[in-house]
């Protein structure tokens, strides 16, 4: 029998990259998982059904491992433009740490996992719905829309907010209008979101044909739209109280971190379009991300408040 010889070996060593376990990790865009997990525990945890707590652990880990698979599923497919982006060239895929092929099997091994684990040992409809989110992430969004439309934040917005009505289902095994709801928080809160990086990201966009909307319809109809969502942001959110969802303190809470949304907008809006720095965008996507946090967190506080007070009168 013929022995492997020294160079078969050499040829194989360079066929394998030299990814560590950092760079896996990476390819899972953890800080977006964990906005995700975040959102998705806030669904499971509003629910007004009781859940085992191994299976919420289950639940919250396959939403978790969903996310990350569609993460990687993501730059696998971006790696082209990842690499000349300034603010993903140092990705595992373009910096050279992950072989596409390695990113392409770890996202799909990652996504049966988390459907098929979910349906098990949960229940199908979460199952159904993560499956769907990984997809519409995956394909529609990355695939299709990114590269298509300047609509692609809008309507590909729907999969990042999908993670609170799967811990919903995961619950309740069905999905109300309560966790609509809080998917309509999320959808809204998007494009003001990515347009305001947009807007100080743009020419990373433009070298890599990506069509924003800035670089579409211009820095002043971006603007524009970004004030008119968060006018229309800022009153959905508190409807879980008018809705008799949740308490006047969230309601509160809300209201007043909806005010700051259209007040960052609105400088945003009043921003001159020969103001390079764009300091005013910078803020507004700042404040996004700590607006969407709070509002979530100050949702899961009441949640837990309104447990708390049925348990104590029982």
């Amino acid at each position: 029998m013929a022995l492997i010889d020294d160079t078969q070996i050499d040829n194989a060593a360079l066929c394998m990259s030299e990814a560590t376990a950092g760079d896996y990790f990476a390819l899972l865009k953890p800080r977006v998982m964990s906005l995700v997990v975040f959102t998705a525990f806030v669904g499971l945890v509003a629910a007004p059904v009781a859940i085992n707590p191994l299976l919420a652990v289950i639940a919250i880990l396959s939403i978790a491992i969903g996310a990350g698979a569609s993460g990687a599923l993501n730059m696998w497919y971006d790696a082209d433009i990842d690499k000349v982006m300034t603010r993903t060239a140092s990705r595992p895929i373009p910096a050279g740490r992950v072989r596409p092929g390695e990113a392409l099997t770890f996202g799909l091994i990652l996504s049966a996992l988390s459907v098929m684990t979910l349906g098990v040992l949960v229940n199908w409809l979460s199952a159904g719905l993560l499956a769907f989110t990984i997809f519409f992430y995956a394909v529609i969004y990355t695939i299709w829309l990114k590269r298509w439309t300047p609509q692609n934040i809008v309507i590909g917005g729907a999969a990042g907010a999908f993670p609170p009505v799967i811990g919903w289902a995961a619950v309740t095994g069905s999905v109300s209008f309560e966790s609509v709801v809080l998917f309509l928080i999320i959808f809204l809160w998007t494009p003001p979101h990515f347009w305001a990086l947009a807007l100080f990201k743009a020419q990373d966009y433009a070298r890599v044909g990506v069509p924003m909307m800035p670089n579409v319809a211009g820095e002043a109809s971006t603007k524009r739209q970004i004030f008119v969502y968060a006018l229309l942001l800022a009153p959905v959110a508190v409807l879980p109280t008018f809705l008799g969802y949740a308490g006047v303190a969230y309601g509160i809470v809300a209201a007043l971190l909806g005010i700051g949304f259209v007040w960052y907008s609105w400088a945003v809006l009043r921003m001159p379009e020969s103001d390079r720095a764009m300091k005013p965008a910078k803020a507004l996507f700042g404040y996004s991300l700590l607006y969407l946090f709070v509002i979530f967190a100050a949702y899961l506080a009441d949640s837990v408040f309104e447990r708390v007070l049925v348990l104590s009168g029982s």
